[in-house]
Parts: structure tokens; C-alpha cells; sequence
């Protein structure tokens, strides 16, 4: 559970609802796995190629899109590039940047050759925001495009504050001094959370998530923050609407859909300048953004909540979807047509001898059983 998964199921949702027929590969379909070192709740895929191939050629794509830099991901581009069809990929995270966080002898630049070198053997690069595109380009990324993120507006909306028509109370931070600053997501090094820990804030503090940096920092700063584990679907919506200020400690984002799932509910949010909140919250009054995280969140006690819930209007699925598929690079379909008849026979012929096998096995096996 992240922006990123989020991003994928809501965009995959609104496709199918406009027709299109889209299939899914990923690490869950079946491969064997292995926990990500340092990030064990994710898992990657192993010795997926073969699988993968049968699995595109059989579905025939139109397009092809590469979501992460995973070894489902490279396994895709090989393909792809062997076949000589083009792809797109989406840049979520700053990847190099999280990497350094937990490998600080790691460097950047390294990591960034690394990523640099699978976007730009594809086609459109698809990034959160125009101020990501522009960063990216100084780091000689080809062909990018913006392609920003939306939220749900029927499931975070601002009438769920303080409400008693669910089973959750009136107020789900009842018995915490107010003011309430809170923080969504992953609880783990790279979101800079300890920023938002360390904020000598009126009221209350309260981390709403997991992941693992969770224990760690639940001993350190328990005493002073109130840590609640993750929340989901119509109870995440009310920590973020019953909540007066969201924090956004984080410097490593691209976007940050928990911004504008805070904005939607009604409630402002504080964060650093930098790529995600630099393209949300100026000039929105839905919420501040300052070097200074705590005069930020100071300061976004002052807004009025309307105004983040009418900035968060700008934001919905549907466009989302309909900009993601404006940005593929679908072929032809004699193109098409022609590619998959091709590569299919190419996969039969491949298999023929397991299969020529397969039956001198079953052949002999009924010679022995009936003695001809």
C-alpha cells in the first residue's frame, strides 16, 4: 500500500472503465520472490523473462507500459528492445535518492546512471510533475512528459469531519490535546519522518502508517508522539479530515498523493520546497511550504479549509487515466497484427521439442503398460 500501487490500481480502474483492456504482470502473479533488502514488505520477482514473454505475446499489447525499474521491468525491456517495439516507463520515486538514504556510501550519481540507462532505451518517460521533468533533464533523462496524480474524491471529502454516521466517533483523535498534526504514509528512512518527530508543535503529533522504521522510531519518539499503525479506506479518510494540519516531512518524493488526499478532506498542509509540494501547494492557500517545516505548520492553522478542498478539486482519476493513455506509444495494428503472428510462432516453435518429448515419453509409457 503506497502512492505508487494507488496510482497504478485508480489509473488501470479508469482505463477499463473507458474501454480499454489492460493486463497486469507483476511480481505477485505467481514468480518466485525475494524480499527487497532493507524493505522486506516489498517483493521482487525472479527468473520471470520466460513466463513474461509467454504472457505479452499471448495477450498481443497494443502498448506496452513499464511501471518500476524492477527486475520484472528490465526483464520487460529486454524484450521489448529484442522485438524492436517501443514502450513507456513512469519515473514514481526518486529512486537514487532513497537508495543513498539506506546506503549512504552509495553514491547518487552511480544509482543515477543505473535508472538513467533503463528509462532511456524506451520511448516517453512519464514524471509526476513539470518541476520533476525539469530536474530530470539536468540529469539527462530523454523525453519526459508530465503525468500527474489524482485522488478520490467520493471516498476523501470534507462532510466526513468529526462525523457520527460511521463507527469510528465523533472525533478519532478523541482524548489528544488539539491542535492535531499528522503524517500518512510509510513509516520508513527516506520519508524524513524524524523532521516531522523532532517539530516542538502545540497539541498533538500522530504518524498514521507503518513500514520498517515503524518499531524503531515508535521507541525513540513514543512518548511523545502518538504512533496509530496504518489506517485504510473510510477510516484512513477520517484520520486525514478530523486531523487540523498534514505534515509532509518528506524530500525524496516525486508527488505525494498524500498531499491532495489531505487537501481533499479539507485539511492544509506544511511541507519543504521541493519536487511534489513545490508543484501542489503554492499560491493554493490549501497549504504552506517553507525550509522551516514548523513555521509552516504554524501557519497552516490560519488557512481556511474550503480552499484546500476546492484546490483539491483539480486533481481526479478519470484525467489522470485519459493523460497516461494520450501518452503511450501504441503501434499500428498491421503493426501489431503482424509482430504478435510472428512472435507466437516463435514460441511454439521453441517449445516444439519439449513437446515432440512430451509425447515419445507418453508413447513409450502405453508400449510398456500394454506391451505394444
Amino acid at each position: 500500500m503506497n502512492g505508487v500501487v494507488r496510482t497504478l490500481e485508480k489509473t488501470v480502474e479508469e482505463c477499463e472503465k473507458a474501454g480499454h483492456v489492460v493486463e497486469i504482470i507483476s511480481p505477485s502473479d505467481g514468480f518466485m520472490t525475494l524480499p527487497l533488502p532493507t524493505y522486506p514488505d516489498i517483493k521482487i520477482a525472479l527468473f520471470a523473462k520466460r513466463e513474461l514473454e509467454r504472457r505479452l505475446v499471448m495477450f498481443g499489447p497494443d502498448a506496452v507500459h513499464i511501471a518500476t525499474e524492477g527486475p520484472l521491468g528490465w526483464a520487460a525491456r529486454a524484450l521489448c528492445l529484442k522485438w524492436g517495439m517501443s514502450f513507456t516507463t513512469s519515473y514514481h520515486t526518486k529512486f537514487p535518492e532513497y537508495v543513498h538514504a539506506r546506503f549512504p556510501f552509495v553514491p547518487t550519481s552511480l544509482v543515477y546512471k543505473f535508472v538513467r540507462s533503463f528509462h532511456n532505451s524506451g520511448g516517453r518517460v512519464m514524471v509526476t510533475t513539470p518541476s520533476m521533468v525539469s530536474f530530470l533533464e539536468t540529469k539527462k533523462f530523454n523525453n519526459l512528459a508530465a503525468w500527474t496524480r489524482g485522488v478520490d474524491l467520493t471516498q476523501f471529502r470534507p462532510q466526513i469531519r468529526f462525523s457520527k454516521k460511521d463507527a469510528f466517533g465523533e472525533d478519532v483523535y478523541a482524548g489528544l490535546e488539539r491542535p492535531i498534526f499528522i503524517n500518512v504514509g510509510r513509516v520508513a528512512v527516506e520519508k524524513n519522518i524524524e523532521a516531522f518527530l523532532k517539530l516542538d508543535l502545540p497539541g498533538t503529533k500522530v504518524v498514521v502508517g507503518d513500514g520498517p522504521s515503524y518499531s524503531v522510531l515508535q521507541r525513540q519518539y513514543g512518548h511523545v508522539v502518538k504512533f496509530v499503525g496504518a489506517k485504510f479506506g473510510d477510516e484512513l479518510a477520517r484520520y486525514f479530515s478530523d486531523a487540523d494540519v498534514f505534515v509532509f516531512p518528506s524530500k525524496t518524493d516525486t508527488f505525494g498523493l498524500v498531499i491532495i488526499e489531505a487537501m481533499a478532506t479539507g485539511t492544509p498542509v506544511a511541507g519543504y520546497p521541493v519536487h511534489g509540494p513545490i508543484d501542489i501547494i503554492p499560491n493554493s492557500n490549501a497549504g504552506i511550504v517553507d525550509e522551516d517545516l514548523r513555521a509552516a505548520s504554524l501557519q497552516c492553522l490560519k488557512l481556511k479549509r474550503k480552499d484546500a478542498v476546492a484546490h483539491a478539486q483539480n486533481y481526479e482519476w478519470k484525467k489522470v487515466a485519459a493523460d497516461f493513455v494520450s501518452l503511450l506509444e501504441p503501434e499500428t495494428e498491421p503493426q501489431r497484427r503482424k509482430r504478435w503472428r510472428r512472435a507466437r510462432r516463435a514460441i511454439k516453435i521453441a517449445g516444439a521439442p519439449f513437446r515432440i518429448f512430451k509425447k515419445i515419453v507418453r508413447r513409450l509409457g502405453r508400449f510398456v503398460k500394454t506391451g505394444r
